[in-house]
């Protein structure tokens, strides 16, 4: 009796195909995966530009963009966020407050209206120095740290100031030893500019600037009250 022997060739077949199947999956399985990475990344860029651009008209970024210039020493940069005729007009009364203090006894009435007349003129001078002695605390500021890449001072610069912001007004509260620096900024068309600087020291060394063009410090005036000594009143006699 004759022994058949069956081949069955529909198996392997079956096996071979599932597993071509399989190897022509992985391709898509890792394009699906390449193109989710490239919108994660694209979505990313996307959200980092506009950002980035939201942050460069912020008076945070203007006052990285003064400690950097500090660093740097850019002249330019400091003429481009610093409004020196808005600065000098603020801190005018200021000024001649200080002024005239520095009289003391002194000061009669003649003496102030001669500061208040020439303080106007000394406005284009008082502009120079304000801008220098301004500058001369950014570079201060500066200073306190190691210079760094543009890059970290985005970081750290928000941690070092306190910046709070009211409309197209903010104010930059710049901390130095012993004292605190308060610039006042204005949004303007192309990014924020300094207006005013509070600062007692500094507007110290600008009256230091400013008295070698006001009246020299007198004799003190013979017909100020403060002079006039009490009459004593003579005793009565007792009739």
């Amino acid at each position: 009796m004759r022994q058949r022997i069956v081949i069955n060739l529909d198996g392997p077949r079956v096996e071979a195909t599932k597993l071509v199947r399989k190897r022509r999956r992985w391709p898509r399985v890792l394009g699906i995966l390449a193109l989710l990475v490239l919108i994660g990344v694209v979505g990313l860029a996307v959200v980092g530009f506009f950002w980035w651009r939201h942050y460069q008209s912020t008076p945070t970024y203007a006052a990285t963009l003064l400690v950097d210039a500090a660093q740097r020493n850019d002249v330019a940069v400091f003429e481009k966020l610093i409004n020196d005729d808005e600065v000098a007009k603020n801190m005018l009364a200021s000024v001649s407050k200080k002024a005239a203090d520095r009289y003391g006894l002194a000061l009669n009435s003649s003496i102030q209206q001669r500061i208040d007349a020439a303080l106007p003129s000394l406005l284009p001078q008082l502009k120079q120095t304000i801008h220098a002695e301004v500058v001369k605390e950014l570079q201060a500021f500066a200073a306190k740290s190691e210079p760094r890449p543009f890059v970290l001072l985005v970081v750290t610069v928000p941690r070092l100031m306190a910046v709070t912001t009211q409309g197209d007004t903010a104010t930059v509260k710049a901390p130095l030893p012993e004292r605190t620096i308060e610039l006042t900024m204005k949004r303007d068309t192309e990014s924020w500019k300094i207006t005013e600087v509070k600062d007692d020291v500094l507007v110290q060394r600008v009256v230091d600037n400013v008295m070698k063009e006001l009246p020299a410090i007198g004799s003190i005036d013979p017909n100020s009250p403060l002079l006039k000594k009490p009459q004593r009143k003579r005793p009565r006699r007792n009739r």
